[in-house]
């Protein structure tokens, strides 16, 4: 009977910590995102002090229909037997000539290629080994260091050209305002997948106070 109620007790707690740890976690996001807009903003009136009102107007924007260099995706977690947690994940800066590629799919097809490169044979004997296995390592060697360059100059593409319809010259401070807002987008997904955390937390919270008071 005492294991029992030990047990019960260890388990609320540890439920509140789990709330409390949500809560203080959510509260740094939170606040991480106010600085990182208001640096941005910041960056961007002085890129428009510099570059002059004129160069950085709601009038230069292109409103014409095209695909979003950067999406949100939901995904849908198995948190018990009864719930369902959600989780947010960023798609950022996938071309526009191919709006189904992503660099989060290119930086995830680049792993699964180091990872086929770790684990294939290595040549190493001094007898030699066969052809086939060292023509493999030759081929996959060019596609291991043209992966990362690959998704890092389809992310500086697309930044520029959203940038574009402000001139062929910017301001540097209207890349480092772009570069803000682009921190505060992903502190923006952390921000509502530790909320989605935290109502998960309280709601196991009120369910374990429920059973109790029963």
């Amino acid at each position: 009977m005492v294991n029992g109620e030990n047990s019960e007790i260890q388990s609320s707690d540890k439920i509140v910590l789990e709330l409390m740890d949500s809560t203080d976690s959510y509260l740094l996001l939170m606040n991480s995102l106010s600085s990182s807009l208001r640096e941005g903003w910041l960056e961007l009136a002085s890129a428009r002090h510099s570059m002059g009102a004129s160069r950085i107007t709601s009038a230069l924007f292109d409103l014409k229909s095209h695909s979003a260099a950067t999406t949100l995706q939901l995904n849908h977690q198995d948190a018990g037997p009864k719930s369902e947690e959600s989780h947010f994940s960023l798609c950022k800066w996938a071309s526009s000539e191919s709006p189904k590629s992503c660099s989060e799919e290119a930086k995830f097809e680049e792993d699964k290629l180091l990872q086929k490169k770790s684990n294939s044979p290595k040549v190493l004997n001094q007898d030699g080994s066969s052809n086939s296995e060292v023509q493999e390592e030759v081929s996959e060697a060019p596609e291991a260091t043209e992966s990362p360059c690959t998704v890092e100059d389809q992310a500086r593409k697309e930044r520029l050209k959203s940038l574009s319809m402000f001139g062929v010259l910017v301001c540097p401070k209207l890349r480092a305002a772009q570069s803000s807002f682009e921190t505060a987008l992903e502190t923006l997904v952390e921000v509502a997948n530790k909320r989605a955390d935290l109502l998960n937390a309280y709601d196991q919270m009120r369910e374990k106070k429920e059973s109790t008071t029963k």
